[in-house]
């Protein structure tokens, strides 16, 4: 008997067996599944990471990032949810009364293949107005996985947008 296919199930066997680096990640959520993420008080959201699946609906799994803000910004005086970005439309969305993002919540709509997203905002009271800009660093592809990290201390994510409409 040739023990070469043999071998070579068995280390098929093992690799097959082996977890995929996205396991790992802290996903604030399960694929279709809704969530509710708020940064603590005082921090903001610094970093976004996605992971997509066709074969679960296809949904992303979710992981966010937060920081504190700098010592000169205070405390933040009022926090507030905003208006809700319904699923299977394209749409932007920035806080309202320039408030920075400090949490996300979001519920899967299976008969859209989208989710409905809602940011937690929070306005500062000593944070001198700014430019904004949009970021390029987001995924070419729609099934690529994502990350968007700011690039530097004193910069903040103040809104989102969708590239693709859900309805596939």
């Amino acid at each position: 008997m040739n023990p070469a296919p043999l071998v070579l199930a068995a280390l098929m066997t093992v690799v097959a067996a082996q977890p995929y680096d996205h396991y790992d990640m802290g996903w604030v959520n399960s694929y279709r599944q809704g969530f509710n993420f708020q940064c603590p008080h005082g921090e903001v959201l610094v970093a976004i990471r996605s992971y997509f699946s066709e074969q679960e609906g296809s949904d992303r799994l979710w992981s966010f990032e937060c920081q504190s803000t700098p010592e000169g910004l205070g405390e933040p005086s009022d926090c507030w949810w905003d208006d809700i970005n319904r699923a299977g439309m394209e749409w932007t969305s920035t806080c309202t009364r320039n408030g920075l993002v400090a949490g996300v919540q979001s519920k899967y709509f299976e008969s859209v293949l989208d989710r409905e997203w809602q940011f937690y905002c929070c306005y500062y009271k000593r944070r001198c107005p700014y430019s904004c800009m949009k970021t390029t660093d987001v995924p070419e592809h729609y099934r690529e996985e994502g990350e968007l990290v700011v690039p530097n201390y004193g910069y903040f994510i103040r809104g989102a947008q969708t590239t693709v409409s859900g309805v596939l």
